[in-house]
């Protein structure tokens, strides 16, 4: 009933709101019987979670989702549990939603509310968020964020149910404030808020439970966003013949390594090995070409001076990555020429960004952008701070902008190719280091040369990039170096070596 493994169709609140309603249309299942559902898959929780715990404090609104805190409270009640009910005001049972009145109606006399104040004591062993859930709609208001604050104050876990108070269920954003909670169970459908932005760091562990909804009556509506689960990339990667060789898995061609940036095209050159494509070929400047033959000796390599003298061997290629460590000079804007004349499938990162950022190239169909929100405020001419506060729109405008597939990077990845959306749960803050950009390039270019389609190149590469900086993390986050993914590519790639 209760899973880690979250689904891959991911719904909006809207969505979720329409689910519910045809749930109790089409299926005849009563909006209380789901609220008890949703209880009982908390208590599950918390009893799988915290075996010990034998006291809950539990914040509840006026909502549907306080309805499932006041239904949890009568449950812990019945097993001998010492309950605490919190509201924000007495009049909070007045104004319950239908189902959460029914709720308050079951609710034991013997469990009284406190009203919150400053002066709230907590005594209880953990903490549950069943204030706002998924409808919030603008920025939370007093004495509800005085209420968030508290709760984030505590020393005692807390659980948020459906969804932390106070994060926009769509977007991931905190809306004034939020619940930062340790764990959080989502209920029926899964939702994009806790997955990308800041909402990985305010729902902590996540759960789902369906409540019984069958997976049918979710797969009539069309997804949000799509999660890029392990067993949808096990399907795009294949097992090999046992009479491959290396003309079958593609040529690729790094452009970049500008005086002094040798580093960046290296790695993702030595990225791209690793993540199975035949052959690589390095384009850089002739003061890397020694570093680079010593670092990956199975690369070809050549040192470039006056780049249209390569043109024939781009052409040659199955696939460009263009930009780690390019730079911004004439040689940059020569080496961006050669891969402007190319008609296979390209990846533009870093520089190269910047500099069609500048009106250099255009982006098209056949190209993949991998852009970190700063480049992206660049490609779209707003801030930072606007692109996070809403990495969809961001999105959706550099695909309608440039055409293609296109990355808004960052925790909860997302990329999409003619408005279907992808993102990845996976991944961790010890990845946030310089470097980690030129190994996803090097990934993802190497599957585009594999004959991957760029939607599906990016979705996959973003997913073994962040599975191989998980292995990576193994021994601690802090201190980790783009590079030491590299050996654990391979493993991520490796049909038998992927997770059940």
């Amino acid at each position: 009933m209760i899973s880690r493994k979250l689904p891959r169709a991911i719904l909006s609140a809207a969505q979720c709101k329409a689910l519910d309603r045809r749930a109790i249309e089409t299926l005849a299942i009563p909006g209380y019987q789901l609220m008890q559902r949703a209880a009982h898959a908390s208590l599950a929780l918390i009893r799988q979670r915290w075996p010990d715990i034998r006291s809950v404090s539990i914040w509840v609104g006026s909502g549907n989702n306080g309805g499932d805190g006041v239904v949890l409270a009568r449950m812990a009640h019945e097993l001998g549990w010492q309950v605490q009910l919190v509201v924000a005001a007495l009049d909070v049972r007045d104004r319950a939603t239908n189902e959460a009145a029914e709720a308050w109606r079951d609710l034991p006399v013997d469990i009284t509310p406190e009203v919150y104040t400053d002066n709230l004591r907590v005594g209880a062993e953990l903490i549950v968020d069943a204030l706002l859930g998924i409808g919030l709609r603008g920025e939370v208001r007093e004495p509800l964020c005085s209420m968030i604050g508290a709760i984030n104050a505590a020393v005692q876990p807390v659980l948020a149910l459906d969804q932390p108070s106070g994060l926009d269920t769509d977007l991931g954003v905190v809306l004034g404030c939020a619940v930062k909670a340790n764990v959080t169970l989502a209920f029926i459908a899964n939702k994009l808020g806790w997955l990308t932005a800041e909402g990985p760091e305010y729902a902590g562990e996540r759960y789902w439970a369906s409540l019984g909804v069958p997976e049918e009556l979710i797969d009539q509506t069309q997804p949000y966003v799509n999660l890029t689960t392990e067993s949808w990339v096990r399907s795009k990667l294949l097992p090999r013949s046992r009479t491959a060789h290396k003309g079958n898995f593609g040529v690729l061609t790094v452009l970049g390594g500008n005086l002094g940036m040798g580093g960046s095209v290296i790695m993702a050159v030595e990225a791209a090995l690793r993540a199975g494509v035949g052959r690589v070929i390095l384009l850089t400047r002739p003061e890397h070409l020694s570093a680079a033959l010593t670092r990956v000796p199975e690369a070809m390599v050549h040192g470039v001076e006056r780049p249209g003298e390569y043109v024939d061997l781009v052409q040659q290629s199955d696939a460009l990555v263009v930009g780690p460590g390019l730079g911004g000079d004439q040689w940059a804007l020569d080496m961006l020429s050669l891969a402007e004349g190319f008609d296979g499938p390209r990846l533009f990162d870093a520089d190269a960004l910047n500099l069609i950022a500048q009106g250099h190239v255009r982006g098209g169909t056949n190209v993949v952008f991998t852009p970190h929100p700063g480049e992206v405020a660049r490609l779209l001419g707003i801030s930072s701070a606007q692109v996070q506060a809403d990495r969809v729109a961001a999105l959706l405008n550099l695909e309608r902008r440039y055409g293609g597939v296109q990355l808004v990077k960052g925790a909860g990845t997302l990329c999409s190719k003619n408005g279907q959306i992808e993102v990845c749960d996976l991944g961790n803050p010890g990845m946030a280091t310089a470097g980690m950009g030129d190994i996803l390039s090097g990934i993802i270019g190497s599957l585009l040369a594999q004959g991957f389609t760029p939607a599906s190149a990016a979705a996959c590469g973003v997913w073994i990039h962040a599975r191989a900086g998980d292995l990576a993390a193994a021994r601690g986050e802090r201190g980790l170096l783009a590079s030491d993914l590299l050996d654990q590519i391979r493993s991520a790639v490796n049909y038998n070596e992927i997770d059940n």
